[in-house]
């Protein structure tokens, strides 16, 4: 199994290897995104960086904005580089939701001696997430049909660009173990081992057909489904930032993918965490003097087919969707959210994706539990 320890070390010992001229010691700081965390969260990351090489001498700290906690990771590395406190930094996530989830999801009516009564919005801060998908499609009107056809698209593009082969320079082998077990949860076989080289969650053959005969998972007369939302998975990823002047001294130069210009995040209604995107993408655009026909490539968190309808739409983005703009690669509902890491992975599909498509400008956005949403603006090179 991958834990926060064996997961992330695999992309951090990647960072290092793709840089070979780079020394380890020149990492001053790392800031790992994990939401579920183990051991305290930091002591996983320390042990995982240890592992691989890096040396005592570079600091770790452990961010948690949920969903966002990775681009949180990368904008917070950015700040303590613009400010002068670190030269050279890694950004990254991490997140064994297989293990840990269900474990950690406890049902409202077990929350005994925290009175929220007086207070709906700190009383829905705990809602489950599945809740809160439910209102936006019955608040925003997001029909079940809309979702399926929604979640299908996301399978086919996902499974169209790993089967091109363009999720290939931003995937790093992961050799691990895996044992199968039976609908009893009783192991079957041996242990074997395995290097996982591809997502498995992309599902090639799926039809329409099969997305709309699966039942509501959080509803009884619900429309989200475990098809049109995203996945539960495991999963990590890193993003290396340093000081322009810094990758010139080290001659890293010509490995500049690109600039993270800044990022921002705004609050919204706990039970309608889902609309974060399209509150905190227009303050963006704001921020930074930006017209949505000057992005040419968005990432925008699936979490699930309601919420990222209803942002598409309240953004005017429905036609950039449609052509490929949004998602082009699909998104969570086919290669899953592990909820630390999916900051760290758009960034790292955004920028991959810009350089092959000779786009320039691209955003990253997520909605965020508990009522938030966050987008980061990111520039070719």
């Amino acid at each position: 199994m991958l834990g926060p320890k064996s997961s992330s070390r695999f992309v951090l010992k990647a960072t290092l290897d793709a840089n070979p001229n780079l020394n380890p010691s020149e990492i001053q700081d790392v800031a790992v995104g994990v939401v579920l965390s183990e051991f305290g969260g930091s002591k996983t990351g320390r042990m995982a960086m240890n592992h691989v090489g890096y040396p005592n001498s570079t600091s770790l700290y452990t961010v948690n904005r949920a969903c966002a906690s990775s681009l949180q990771a990368i904008a917070g590395i950015a700040a303590q580089i613009a400010t002068g406190m670190i030269n050279v930094g890694i950004g990254a996530g991490t997140e064994h939701m297989t293990r840990n989830y269900w474990s950690r999801a406890i049902p409202m009516e077990r929350w005994p001696a925290l009175d929220f009564s007086e207070n709906r919005h700190a009383r829905d801060c705990v809602m489950p997430m599945g809740k809160t998908s439910e209102n936006i499609a019955n608040r925003k009107g997001v029909s079940r049909a809309d979702q399926d056809a929604f979640a299908l698209e996301s399978h086919l593009r996902a499974a169209l660009a790993q089967e091109a082969g363009w999720f290939d320079a931003e995937i790093v082998p992961v050799h691990t173990r895996f044992q199968e077990v039976d609908k009893s949860g009783q192991k079957v076989g041996d242990e074997k081992p395995i290097v996982v080289t591809a997502d498995d969650g992309i599902r090639d053959k799926v039809t329409l057909e099969r997305l709309e005969k699966l039942p509501p998972a959080f509803a009884e007369d619900g429309t989200s489904t475990a098809g049109n939302s995203s996945q539960v998975s495991d999963g990590a990823a890193a993003t290396l930032l340093m000081r322009r002047s810094t990758a010139t001294t080290l001659g890293l130069s010509d490995s500049i993918m690109g600039r993270f210009v800044g990022a921002v995040t705004i609050g919204c209604d706990p039970d309608e965490m889902g609309v974060g995107p399209a509150i905190a993408i227009p303050a963006l655009l704001e921020r930074f003097g930006l017209h949505k026909k000057e992005v040419d490539r968005w990432e925008i968190n699936e979490a699930f087919a309601s919420q990222a309808i209803y942002c598409l739409r309240e953004l005017g983005l429905e036609d950039d969707w449609v052509d490929g703009k949004v998602n082009p690669y699909g998104g969570a509902i086919a290669l899953g959210h592990p909820l630390g890491a999916t900051g760290a992975r758009l960034t790292s599909t955004l920028l991959h994706g810009l350089r092959r498509d000779g786009g320039e400008v691209g955003v990253v956005s997520m909605c965020v539990g508990t009522g938030m949403g966050m987008a980061g603006l990111f520039v070719r090179e």
